[in-house]
């Protein structure tokens, strides 16, 4: 081995390797035999495809690469999600650019299903199910062509195609401010969903509620199932038998499994895990029905998620010994389940897994790791640390690895804190090239799944009530100087970076008010005034400060003192900043503000805005730039250890 400083060893791994082939893999769904899904490609601009797989066949495209550039992504909460349904081997989808509802018959060019709206996008659709005896669509409808904020309603949409993009949709359910997750009983007859209002977030509070489909096609006699101002319900399903299940932190604390059956409200399989998530997209899926009998599950514990069984007759829950550590997108069939996986040591890929033999294949990966690279593989070790008020706070740690390169004796570890998005979400400990492209020149990465986390039952995940830009800030802290004592970290190279709500954690933790500990950081489309994003954001998150941080106007002394760009004064590292130029979660003007400002005082400080990018980058240029600006920035400014590609 050769010894060479940390933070400057050469790696295989480099930022083209990291877009070269990586795609993003969504969306999952069944028609019979045939697998679907979604897929983001990078090389192509970032835009999604809808793919199928048949029994034993190879992955085809689908939807066509030609020059109507079609992108299949809906924009209901910004955030998307379930933007395709498949029946028969037609696919219904929500098109990026226009965001109407297309019909793409097998083997057929797409066509438009709902009307255009006078400004693009305007009228938008998301999480479909099929009404096959009325022969329509019932999803998630948003509709943005009135002044103020954009109206949600559960509607229903013609799918013959033969004249129904000159049809309005058909609004079944109104009157609250969200809705998502419209299922159809088997026989057609009720129709299940979820509905949240303001000021909540649906994994604060949200209802299951169900109504009766009429001869019309209407919904009628909606009654609430579960739900209310201190439970979150989460993926109301149907099954086969017709008895309504759904996933609930109600009593206990934790997102655990439910039916009701003859009117009673039942738990399935009690236990200190969380069989939900942060419902921040359509389509999310924990478990699904193999039968009448049997439920295909995933449960998160300690960060670690893991498929099981479940007989609804013994009630016996049976976990799987498989090799993902990461589980989403999950569907069944008789036989088989289908789902996201990852590991510490494999990227996310598409399984099916073979329930009567426990084997699986993989589908579909969304990246391929050569056997050449697995020596440069830092596997994350999860970690608890004690933070502030007695506490314990969690991260995933991934030491510095290369089989080439050791550091000179004595020298300590530099280590990049990452804090995670949304901030109600949590760090994966799937592989990410992107985190081993620091890992491998010889930088530690901890993803820190600070208090607000999910995955670690409802206190946990609530904690930052009132307290964002605190207790994410402590836990960041608390845990890099954690690293110090722990772990041989370098206090005087600790980097921090975050993207959107982690980038607002970002700049809180280079702006504190008491002593510094990072040298360093980066900021992607973060948060920086508090205040212009409760004017100036969309529907979804419009009323999320008014939790995390307090109701605005009211509150606006403390939207004041827990923002960036009023304390620019205690800023006094360098910060580099990533921006979309397209971005309506956070405009791009909150970081120009605060690029000006540090300019302004002779703070060393990067912005690169990206055009055609919206909140989170897709363009496999800008994934690139952006991560070797960042490593670049620190190699200059806090690293000091000479760059080696």
């Amino acid at each position: 081995m050769v010894a060479r400083p940390y933070g400057s060893w050469t790696s295989p791994i480099t930022s083209d390797l990291v877009v070269a082939e990586a795609i993003r893999l969504d969306q999952v769904a069944l028609d019979g035999a045939a697998i679907y899904w979604t897929e983001s490609q990078p090389q192509k601009q970032g835009r999604c495809f809808v793919y199928r797989a048949n029994p034993g066949g190879k992955p085809e495209a689908v939807t066509p690469d030609d020059a109507n550039a079609f992108n299949v992504r809906t924009r209901v909460h910004e955030y998307g999600g379930g933007a395709f349904a498949v029946q028969d081997g037609t696919v219904y989808f929500s098109n990026f650019a226009d965001q109407r509802l297309y019909r793409q018959d097998a083997g057929q060019s797409p066509r438009p299903l709902t009307q255009a709206a006078a400004a693009a996008g305007a009228l938008r659709y998301a999480d479909g199910v099929i009404d096959r005896r009325r022969g329509r669509l019932i999803c998630v409808h948003e509709d943005h062509t009135r002044p103020g904020q954009a109206i949600n309603t559960l509607a229903s949409v013609d799918l013959s195609g033969t004249h129904s993009h000159d049809l309005a949709p058909q609004v079944l359910v109104s009157g609250n401010d969200f809705y998502s997750t419209p299922r159809l009983s088997p026989d057609g007859q009720r129709l299940a969903w979820l509905a949240w209002n303001h000021p909540d977030m649906p994994w604060v509070a949200a209802e299951a509620w169900v109504g009766d489909i009429q001869g019309d096609g209407t919904v009628a006699k909606a009654r609430r199932v579960a739900g209310g101002p201190d439970e979150s319900v989460f993926q109301p399903s149907w099954s086969p038998d017709g008895d309504l299940y759904f996933v609930s932190d109600r009593g206990s604390g934790w997102w655990n499994l439910y039916r009701e059956r003859d009117g009673a409200i039942e738990p399935l399989a009690p236990m200190e895990a969380e069989f939900g998530q942060a419902h921040w997209n359509f389509a999310l899926s924990t478990y699904a029905f193999e039968s009448a009998e049997r439920i295909v599950c995933c449960f998160v514990q300690g960060g670690v998620w893991r498929l099981a069984r479940l007989d609804l007759r013994t009630r016996r829950f049976d976990p799987m010994a498989l090799p993902f550590t990461s589980l989403s997108q999950l569907r069944a069939g008789p036989g088989r389940a289908v789902f996201l996986g990852g590991s510490p040591s494999e990227a996310t890929a598409l399984v099916e897994l073979d329930l009567g033999t426990g084997t699986h294949r993989i589908i579909r990966r969304s990246a391929v790791l050569g056997d050449e690279l697995r020596p440069y593989v830092s596997v994350a070790r999860p970690i608890a640390f004690p933070t502030e008020g007695g506490e314990t706070a969690h991260a995933l740690y991934y030491p510095p690895l290369s089989p080439g390169f050791t550091a000179p004796a004595g020298e300590k570890v530099p280590v990049l804190v990452k804090s995670h998005g949304g901030p109600t979400a949590s760090a994966s400990s799937t592989l990410s090239l992107a985190v081993q492209y620091w890992t491998s020149r010889g930088i530690g990465v901890l993803d820190v799944n600070y208090r607000g986390s999910t995955g670690y039952g409802r206190p946990y995940r609530l904690r930052l009530a009132r307290q964002w830009g605190i207790l994410d800030v402590e836990d960041c802290v608390h845990g890099a100087r954690h690293l110090v004592e722990a772990e041989g970290a370098d206090p005087e190279r600790l980097m921090i970076s975050g993207g959107s709500a982690g980038g607002y954690t970002t700049l809180c933790a280079l702006t504190p008010a008491g002593e510094k500990t990072f040298s360093a950081g980066a900021s992607y489309y973060g948060v920086s005034d508090l205040a212009a994003l409760a004017r100036d954001t969309h529907k979804f998150e419009s009323r999320y400060l008014d939790w995390l941080i307090g109701p605005y106007p009211q509150d606006r002394q403390t939207y004041a003192e827990r923002s960036p760009i009023n304390h620019l004064d205690r800023l006094a590292v360098p910060v580099i900043f990533f921006q979309g130029a397209e971005d309506r979660v956070v405009p791009p003007n909150q970081t120009e503000l605060m690029v000006a400002g540090l300019k302004n005082r002779g703070i060393p400080v990067g912005y690169f805005l990206f055009d055609g990018e919206q909140h989170g980058f897709r363009k496999a240029e800008n994934i690139k730039r952006a991560l070797d600006a960042e490593l670049y920035f620190y190699a200059a400014l806090v690293l000091r250890s000479g760059l080696h590609f």
